[in-house]
């Protein structure tokens, strides 16, 4: 009857990561980025290399084929720190995909689904360690983003105050 309740944790563990799903997210993964060998060399690129090459939408596409490998892994725990490395990953890819030849280049090189495969494989084996490691990531990329940001609005200020330099010696002269 004097049953105590321990409170439910802020973060949830990884519980015993599904190996039917984990199964299945590899070889998403492997169909992605790594299903079609080069003949002669040991590079392989995936049919996310050969959706972007379609102009446009073609790295849209495949950005959110890569996303499903995100959604599973929130379905299975994974810390929101690895989550948004998965989720950097994935916008990389697409973003410089979206370049045409180089971006398709850098896709077939860069390999996003791999990596964020790699990320999950090391929340399976030592979740602490990977939940320690991103935290840092997360919060190197929130100073790096605030410095981008303040550079940003630094730069438009000059820019103005160049700009509004340049009308106001033109029209007194």
């Amino acid at each position: 009857m004097n049953r105590i309740e321990t409170p439910a944790p802020l973060v949830p563990e990884v519980r015993t990561l599904d190996p039917a799903r984990l199964g299945r997210l590899r070889r998403v993964g492997y169909l992605l980025d790594s299903s079609i060998p080069v003949p002669g060399t040991r590079f392989r690129f995936g049919i996310d290399s050969l959706i972007g090459l379609v102009p446009g939408i073609g790295d849209l596409v495949g950005g959110a084929l890569s996303v499903y490998i995100i959604l599973e892994s929130a379905r299975l725990g994974v810390p929101r720190s690895v989550l948004a490395r998965m989720g950097w990953n994935v916008a990389i890819d697409t973003l410089v995909g979206e370049v045409p030849i180089l971006g398709d280049l850098f896709d077939a090189g860069f390999k996003a689904n791999v990596r964020n495969l790699a990320l999950l494989d090391g929340v399976a084996r030592e979740p602490l360690e990977a939940r320690r490691s991103n935290r840092l990531f997360v919060a190197l990329l929130g100073t790096g983003l605030l410095l981008l940001t303040v550079g940003a609005i630094t730069l438009t200020v000059l820019l103005v105050r160049l700009a509004s330099d340049h009308l106001q010696s033109g029209l007194f002269q």
